[in-house]
């Protein structure tokens, strides 16, 4: 996750939006500090003096967490809270506390809402808490049936339906382990992940919705599937309304015959140490086979209702929407919603079928409080000049949630004058390797335009400069300089941690360097310039991408942009490539407008030295643009994994390109 802004000599004052009192005094943040106070005689009266509270007293600060959000299991009382604080990787937090997540998850057991599920216009269904909980207990039995139990993977090739979640809840039920990824990954991206983790039950779509049309997953799961030896049943869920697929797939059946012997019942919660594997995500990189980042339990739990509940303020009764799909670390963010006694609001398809309004009708006709969504999709809605606030109500919506890729400046602003005036925007930023957040939103606190609010609770974030110093208002990496419960618990596949260590703590031993050049501005937001590994340095100047990509998506003929730093003659220039709307060319004109907008907008040697147009911006799956493939193309380097991009067709576009030969 990722979330941009300008320099901070653009950083505007006033702020662009403030909380009312009422909003204040409501807000489950200011509710904590008052437990605090009164359960732990700790008395502070702003998000800042809490952060630096949370990351001084770091066993406090998460004993509170547990029991302020009734965490449920055999807790901290009495017991260790963090052992071996003073090494990363090595820490652990809570090493004698038990509990199960899918426990905590279905907490509830009434006739409201649980799951709500959109797929595009073509299909509508809900889940109430019961339903829910009884399609989980007969999804247990099934998969115990199967021989599934702790430690056993169970993998999702799904699309972001109720039947998805509900297996994720059985899955975890047992103390087994989930994976999953969306159903538009190519059979090879789909080895190179489940291939590693052998999952033993695997979890298929009929098919799926996008853009109107029906797709047909069946031949690419053949394909794939005798690959999988590990797999012992296949359950085919139904969306498109095809039960015959499932007679086409080796030890496969429909859900509906999957079921079949079951009846629902008490689900037997298996409580596991905090420690214990929960999730297996995956790296989105192009430089090999993704690395299966493996998330706990208990960590990944008391983090992510943290940040629903004290940054997104998320309440028992809200409803809770995030555009994501499974193959998206904010699918398995948004799922913890439930924890909250909150309702999802589930969506699987374009978020523009049929009109590019579907989100907002989602968001009107289910009282969507949360709407989550990414920068992208922010930047998409303004170029297509949407202006829901004239043609939706919003009137539930209180906090919107953005994030993915760069929220530019101008994003800030289309929300605030297109959606809605009066509600808290949350950029946030944080990532698969933490399944949770470094910086992200503060309920009670100012909304400043191009900033991401507040650094997280008991997150000791900092900014350093290539000494190792701490800075402020300069740009730095990113660090963490103490553990906190989402830290992976280890990659797959790496028995002696050389590759986990390697990925975050060889640049600055002992401390978590997170790889985002970012700022600490002087309100104690931060602003993110983009991957520490895709700045430019043209003659030793560290310059982010994300700077350059704010000025010259202001123009209206850019639809997207991505740059690049070519080795050229002993020195690094600067090569940007747009992608521009149809029927319109790349001219001496434009070009020359283009490096005039992006010398005001930032400075002469933001200038690129070379703009190319170019038919399409190769991405991730979750829509981040992939700067380090296009570089390595431009440089005759392989790029190995095109499976991890939604487009790997894109990449040839960048091979061989006459005008970077001088």
């Amino acid at each position: 996750m990722s979330s941009v802004s300008p320099t901070a000599s653009a950083v505007t004052d006033p702020p662009l939006w403030s909380p009312s009192p009422q909003r204040v005094a409501e807000a489950q943040l200011t509710h904590f500090l008052q437990y605090l106070k009164e359960k732990e005689g700790v008395e502070l009266s702003s998000y800042p003096q809490l952060q630096d509270w949370s990351v001084e007293n770091l066993e406090e600060f998460w004993i509170a967490v547990w029991e302020y959000c009734e965490l449920i299991g055999d807790g901290p009382a009495g017991k260790p809270v963090l052992v071996d604080g003073d090494r990363m990787p090595g820490a652990q937090f809570f090493p004698q506390a038990r509990l199960n997540f899918a426990e905590n998850l279905l907490r509830r057991d009434d006739d409201s809402d649980a799951l709500v599920f959109w797929a595009e216009d073509k299909v509508k269904r809900r889940l109430s808490w019961r339903e829910l909980r009884a399609l989980v207990s007969r999804l247990q039995q099934l998969l115990k049936d199967q021989g599934v139990g702790q430690g056993d993977r169970v993998a999702g090739f799904m699309p972001n339906m109720p039947e998805t979640v509900a297996a994720m809840l059985a899955t975890a039920s047992l103390g087994a382990i989930w994976s999953s990824c969306s159903p538009d990954f190519g059979v090879q991206g789909v080895l190179d992940r489940f291939g590693q983790i052998e999952p033993k039950v695997l979890f298929v779509p009929d098919g799926y919705f996008y853009n109107g049309k029906e797709i047909d997953t069946l031949p690419k799961i053949q394909e794939f599937l005798p690959q999988l030896p590990s797999v012992v049943k296949t359950v085919v869920c139904p969306l498109l309304g095809r039960p015959q697929a499932a007679a086409r797939l080796p030890k496969a059946a429909t859900l509906e015959e999957a079921l079949a012997p079951y009846t629902a019942r008490d689900i037997d919660y298996l409580r596991v140490p905090f420690n214990t594997p929960l999730y297996v995500m995956y790296s989105s990189g192009t430089t090999g086979k993704p690395k299966c980042i493996v998330h706990g339990v208990g960590g990944t739990l008391i983090q992510q209702v943290k940040e629903h509940r004290l940054n997104a303020d998320v309440r028992p009764g809200d409803r809770v929407f995030y555009f994501t799909t499974c193959g998206w670390m904010m699918w398995n963010w948004l799922v913890a919603s439930l924890a909250c006694e909150a309702t999802l609001l589930l969506y699987d398809g374009s978020p523009f079928a049929p009109d590019g309004n579907i989100l907002f009708d989602y968001a009107d006709a289910e009282g969507t409080t949360l709407f989550g969504t990414s920068a992208k999709y922010i930047d998409a809605c303004n170029k297509a000049e949407l202006a829901p606030k004239g043609t939706h109500d919003l009137s539930t919506i209180r906090t919107i949630c953005s994030t993915g890729s760069p929220l530019v400046p101008e994003g800030f602003d289309y929300v605030y004058e297109n959606l809605k005036e009066d509600v808290s925007l949350a950029s946030i930023s944080g990532g698969t390797d933490i399944l949770a957040c470094f910086v992200l939103g503060n309920p009670i606190g100012p909304v400043h335009r191009g900033e991401i609010q507040a650094r997280g609770l008991g997150m000791a974030v900092e900014v350093w400069d290539d000494t190792g110093k701490a800075v402020r208002e300069q740009k730095g990496e990113l660090v963490c300089v103490k553990p906190f419960p989402s830290m992976p618990l280890y990659f797959w596949g790496d028995p002696d941690g050389a590759r986990y260590r390697a990925a975050y703590f060889e640049r600055f031993p002992g401390v978590w360097c997170h790889g985002d050049f970012v700022e600490l501005t002087r309100h104690d937001g931060v602003i993110v310039y983009g991957r520490s590994d895709a700045t430019l340095n043209p003659g030793g100047v560290r310059i982010g991408t994300a700077e350059i990509y704010r000025q010259v998506e202001k123009l209206p003929e850019v639809v997207e942009s991505i740059v690049i730093g070519q080795d050229w003659q002993g020195d690094v220039r600067v090569v940007l490539f747009v992608h521009l709307r149809d029927g319109t060319c790349l001219d001496e004109a434009l070009e020359k407008r283009i490096k005039q907008t992006i010398r005001e907008g930032a400075t002469p040697r933001h200038v690129p030295a070379k703009i190319v147009q170019i038919a399409d911006i190769p991405r991730t799956k979750s829509g981040k643009i992939v700067e380090l493939a296009v570089r390595d193309l431009v440089h005759g380097r392989a790029v190995k994994n095109r499976e991890a991009l939604a487009n790997p067709e894109a990449l040839e576009l960048y091979r061989n390109i006459e005008a970077l030969r001088q």
